[in-house]
């Protein structure tokens, strides 16, 4: 199976070298637990996942697994891919490229404090921007 398909609890395990079983020992839940997280048939519990962090050494999967799996992260936490640092570094240049020719209108839009209903189109544009480096700048911090 291609690592980019896989579940992000299984992606992490395996990027940590562990088999199902030395993980749910690691882990202290039932191998067949973990089975079940990694295909998807259950999401687990925070704290669960605050320890494969822990165990497998990979600080993105707290992320992912919010952004995931809770609504609130599905819609204010940007996609981020750890997948190449050098891809991450370059993204983020782009995207802070494309923040700088922005710049000038976030402020101007700005510095009144209001964003007046004629301005709210490119103000988005703006948003949209800054949000997109966001997730540009965490993938650099979680690459691995």
């Amino acid at each position: 199976m291609n690592e980019r398909y896989r579940n992000i609890y299984q992606l992490a395990r395996n990027i940590a070298d562990l088999t199902q079983l030395e993980a749910s020992e690691r882990l202290h839940v039932n191998v067949r637990t973990l089975g079940k997280y990694e295909s998807g048939e259950i999401v687990p519990h925070s704290d669960i996942v605050a320890n494969m962090v822990e165990v497998y050494g990979t600080s993105w999967l707290g992320y992912e697994h919010l952004r995931q799996s809770t609504e609130l992260g599905m819609e204010i936490l940007p996609a981020i891919n750890v997948d190449d640092i050098a891809k991450s570094v370059l993204v983020l240049q782009k995207e802070s490229s494309d923040v700088d020719s922005v710049k000038n209108c976030m402020v101007k839009i700005a510095c009144d404090g209001l964003i007046e209903s004629h301005e709210e189109h490119r103000w988005n544009e703006v948003t949209k921007e800054v949000f997109e480096m966001a997730g540009a700048a965490l993938s650099v911090v979680f690459s691995r």
